[in-house]
């Protein structure tokens, strides 16, 4: 599996011990259960023309990724409308 930086560092630190449960309520648990499967269902089909270059390029990703090429396009998606996606171009460094 391939994490980035930040999901390295979150798995990093429960493995040593520093992230501690939190207790909630039993409401309150049901609640977040909730978002979380309403953040994943994917209920909604939607169908897209790309140029045969493009297919084949995201599906060679998502081949380095061990992922299905259209779960790929998906999180790519999730990934943009939740502003998590960064240009490289625009970025210092």
């Amino acid at each position: 599996m391939n994490l980035d930086e930040y999901e390295n560092e979150i798995l990093d630190n429960f493995e040593s011990g520093k992230l501690k449960s939190i207790d909630l309520s039993d409401s309150e648990k049901e609640r977040l259960s909730e978002i979380a499967s309403n953040t994943l269902r994917k209920n909604k089909r939607v169908n897209i023309r790309l140029s045969e270059h493009d297919l084949q390029a995201i599906q060679r990703k998502a081949i380095q990724e061990g992922l299905p090429y259209q779960t790929l396009i998906s999180s790519l998606i999730h990934r943009y409308t939740n502003g998590l996606l960064v240009d490289k171009s625009k970025v210092a460094g």
